[in-house]
């Protein structure tokens, strides 16, 4: 797979949804900019971070990093791959990190937050 806006070199930015970890936040799955690393929260959860980092950026790739998921998503073309290259590590959260997450910052009634 050769993706324009892909840099399998580039770091994962944490181990959650940076602004959602800035903010005291919670997500319910994570995503990774294949580009820049950056890790934000998926569209279902409430803030919606992965998205708008792409929007912001123009950074066109996603890659899941949910443990065993490999697909990559193009936001211009709306493409779904169900797998792509490797990327530098790691390649999810961590495994004892649960989704929702993390297990200290999400409501009782987040089922009813979600997109």
């Amino acid at each position: 797979m050769s993706l324009p806006g892909l840099d399998p070199d580039a770091l994962p930015s944490g181990t959650g949804c940076a602004e959602c970890d800035a903010a005291g936040g919670w997500w319910f799955h994570l995503r990774r900019c294949a580009q820049c690393g950056h890790i934000g929260c998926c569209d279902t959860s409430p803030a919606q971070h992965a998205t708008a980092h792409a929007k912001e950026t123009g950074h066109p790739l996603i890659r899941s990093f949910e443990p065993g998921e490999e697909w990559f998503w193009s936001y211009p073309t709306e493409e779904f791959y169900e797998s792509g290259p490797e990327l530098a590590g790691p390649a999810h959260h961590p495994l004892d990190q649960p989704a929702p997450g993390p297990r200290d910052r999400v409501p009782a009634d987040w089922k009813q937050k979600l997109h």
